[in-house]
């Protein structure tokens, strides 16, 4: 695989898609798709237009991203708007995109959108690989219905945001910008992909059993406790404290975790809202008589972990990567606040001359090789691609 990069902050859309496109282009001939993140204040429908004038006829697919993306060049972000454009070819790559609104319901839709990748690429079984978004909320079944058509294949990606967490972010490809539902872009390649999908928190010795899950996200009872009074006592908070929005900051260096059956991961729960009746809003499904643990990470290993987990990345690659696509959860961006430089500068140490693109999510798809794939919240789902 081949990549370049390219961005651009300019407050006007159009020409800030255009700008960041030219620089993709004028690096790279017979780009075959691109990854594009964008600010939620962006006109995207006039975003894309620059874009495709630029690039007319590649397949397009991304989101908007909490607050910026980070490229070779560094942090892009600021008040006026950014984009950043990754484009990717390769001799024998054949991509197909494809996006589908929830009408039906999530697990429809990706039913629907595998479909369709599947008949956009021209091919009529499952790809190597494949990356998703979606938007926050029901990842899980979109990945379900997916997997209905596909089977198990490994994934990567994450899920739109905002810079408010208030609702506002949106998906897209070429085809158009919307809000709910999930679009795919589905590999067909020789070249590999390898995946290190982490939270790169410490487990505590604070591990309890969820006895009560109201619907699939709101904790309600840990130990047959209200789980925010179990949560407070393992941090020696008043869960009074607790209510409301404040839980979801509380919790960026202190979340929830739940291991697979085989212990090789802890996906990362984030708990984002404390309710009236000690339950608590999580930012992914959970399934009553399991464990979850407590656990750590103070900034200064939030920040750490970028490089670390980059480079355990590049040790997992059979052959040298000709492209780093890395997934960084927007909670945790949101903790490491004024010092993201610090962020960018590990990254771009570790990537050496490899392009990159990190964006910023609301959620995190990812998988180990012996799991199945796996949504989280708070995690680093960075992804490796053969030369």
């Amino acid at each position: 695989m081949k990549a370049t990069t390219g961005s651009s902050t300019n407050a006007c859309a159009k020409t800030a898609g255009a700008e960041a496109a030219k620089k993709v282009k004028n690096g790279l001939e017979q780009i075959k798709m691109a990854f594009v993140y964008a600010s939620c204040d962006y006109d995207l429908d006039d975003m894309l237009a620059g874009i495709a004038d630029e690039l007319p006829g590649v397949p397009v697919i991304g989101n908007t991203s909490f607050t910026g993306v980070i490229t070779p060049e560094g942090f892009v972000g600021g008040d006026d708007g950014f984009v950043g454009i990754m484009g990717m070819t390769d001799e024998n790559l054949c991509v197909g995109v494809a996006a589908v609104e929830k009408t039906d319901g999530p697990e429809a839709a990706g039913e629907k959108a595998a479909a369709l990748a599947m008949e956009r690429a021209g091919k009529t079984g499952a790809p190597d690989y494949f990356y998703m978004v979606a938007p926050p909320g029901e990842e899980e079944f979109y990945l379900k219905g997916i997997t209905n058509v596909i089977g198990r294949v490994p994934f990567f990606g994450g899920s739109a945001a905002d810079n408010t967490i208030s609702g506002n972010w949106k998906l897209f490809t070429d085809r158009g910008v919307f809000a709910d539902g999930v679009a795919v872009a589905f590999f067909y390649t020789a070249k590999g992909m390898e995946n290190k999908f982490t939270g790169a928190y410490r487990e505590t010795k604070d591990i309890g059993i969820i006895t009560k899950v109201d619907g699939k996200r709101t904790l309600a009872e840990i130990d047959g406790i209200p789980a925010l009074e179990k949560y407070a006592a393992w941090r020696g908070m008043d869960a009074e404290q607790l209510k409301g929005g404040a839980l979801l900051a509380e919790t960026i260096v202190s979340p929830l975790g739940v291991k697979d059956r085989l212990g090789d991961l802890v996906a990362i729960r984030h708990p984002m809202n404390g309710n009236d009746d000690g339950s608590m809003a999580i930012g992914n499904n959970l399934a009553e008589g399991t464990a979850i643990i407590r656990m750590e990470a103070d900034v200064n290993e939030l920040i750490d972990s970028t490089g670390k987990t980059l480079n355990e990345l590049k040790e997992r690659m059979k052959r040298p990567a000709g492209a780093y696509h890395l997934v960084h959860c927007g909670g945790r961006r949101a903790g490491i606040d004024g010092r993201i430089d610090e962020v960018a500068r590990q990254i771009k140490e570790a990537a050496g001359d490899v392009p990159f693109i990190v964006e910023f999510t609301f959620g995190e798809y990812g998988f180990e090789a012996d799991g199945l794939n796996t949504c989280g919240g708070l995690m680093l789902s960075f992804t490796g691609f053969e030369q």
